[in-house]
């Protein structure tokens, strides 16, 4: 299994990630620089967390037009696999790839904290390792992490079962429309989450509840 992960002046999570997917698939993925204007071949690209651009604008909006994305468009549109986490879920998104948007936290503060995620849809490639209802502790760290869209949208998420992952507990750290923490696109092959499951892998971490997520993509 091949993978990528996409490098934006700012993102500050490309080690953490890369790390994890090597630690499942046995390969160090791709470290793709955004000024790139195309993805190597692999089976999955990731947009990792961080500040990309310093989060100026809007969170992700500038990285969301770097070269690299309109790449990443047009591999999504055929199939390719695609992982956005936190600031990688606001810059797919602001790209386009997934619906609504990621504003301020309710309660406008930064927050770093431990928060309890549950699986809601255990057939996507992320997840297939994973029990439906299947309640893990994973980290968060944003400031914009409050996922809101129309009803009409929402509506469309939840009965069409691409909400992947939910807060729950009473542990929502931002105000998340239906404590929604992580979506799919249509198709089934673009996820976006702002929880940070790359960092709640392994023993050093302290627990290695999110492993069977990064399990999952070999799976997939």
């Amino acid at each position: 299994m091949n993978t990528a992960v996409i490098v934006f002046p700012g993102i500050n999570r490309e080690t953490d990630m890369a790390m994890a997917l090597e630690s499942v698939t046995g390969k160090k993925p791709h470290m793709v620089w955004h000024t790139e204007t195309s993805l190597p071949n692999v089976d999955l690209v990731v947009v990792p967390g961080g500040f990309s651009y310093g989060d100026y604008l809007r969170c992700g909006a500038i990285a969301a037009r770097s070269p690299i994305m309109n790449d990443v468009r047009a591999k999504a549109a055929k199939g390719l696999k695609v992982l956005g986490v936190c600031n990688g879920f606001q810059i797919i998104t602001e790209a386009g790839l997934l619906p609504g948007v990621l504003v301020r936290n309710a309660d406008l503060k930064f927050v770093c904290r431990d928060v309890r995620l549950r699986v809601e849809n255990n057939t996507t490639f992320f997840t297939n390792k994973m029990a439906k209802g299947a309640v893990v502790s994973c980290p968060v760290a944003h400031g914009e992490g409050n996922y809101i869209c129309d009803a009409e949208t929402l509506k469309r998420l939840e009965g069409e079962n691409r909400v992947v992952f939910r807060y729950v507990e009473g542990t929502n750290p931002n105000g998340a429309s239906n404590d929604i923490a992580g979506i799919m696109n249509d198709e089934g092959n673009v996820i976006g989450m702002m929880p940070h499951p790359e960092n709640m892998i392994e023993n050093l971490h302290g627990r290695t509840d999110c492993k069977p997520l990064f399990e999952s993509l070999l799976a997939a």
